[in-house]
C-alpha cells in the first residue's frame, strides 16, 4: 500500500510539472493580422527639434501623411489632426504642453501608421 502511494505522488508530481512547463503564450502578427502593419520597405521619419521647445515641431516623411495624433504617456491626446490632401511635411504646434515624454502617431495616406516618442522641454 505504501508503495502505491509512492508511485501515485511521483506521478502527480511528474503530471504537474510537465502540465506547468508546457503553457506557454505567444502572440503572432501575421498577414491575417487586423491590424495593418508596414511592409519591409523603410520609411524615413524626421521629428525635429529634439527636444521640441516653443510647443512647436515638425515631421517630414518620404510617404505621404493623412494624420498626426500626440498622446502623453497616460493615453490623453493633447493635439490631433486630419489632412484632406496628405503632406510630406506636417508643422505641429502643441497647445501649452507639460515637459515631457510624449507619442507621436503619424498615419499615412495607405492607412499604415507609425508611433514615435518625443521630448517636450519647457521654452527658455
Amino acid at each position: 500500500m505504501v508503495l502505491i502511494k509512492k508511485i501515485l505522488s511521483v506521478i502527480f508530481i511528474l503530471v504537474t510539472t510537465v502540465s506547468l512547463s508546457a503553457q506557454q503564450d505567444t502572440l503572432r502578427l501575421g498577414h491575417n493580422s487586423p491590424q495593418r502593419a508596414l511592409s519591409k520597405e523603410t520609411v524615413n521619419i524626421n521629428i525635429y527639434p529634439v527636444p521640441v521647445r516653443n510647443n512647436i515641431f515638425t515631421i517630414k516623411c518620404d510617404r505621404e501623411i493623412s494624420a498626426v495624433k500626440v498622446t502623453n504617456m497616460i493615453g490623453q491626446d493633447i493635439h490631433r489632426v486630419e489632412y484632406k490632401n496628405p503632406l510630406n511635411l506636417s508643422k505641429i504646434i502643441l497647445n501649452s504642453p507639460q515637459r515631457g515624454i510624449y507619442l507621436v502617431t503619424i498615419s499615412f495616406r495607405d492607412g499604415t501608421r507609425i508611433v514615435r516618442k518625443i521630448m517636450v522641454e519647457p521654452a527658455e
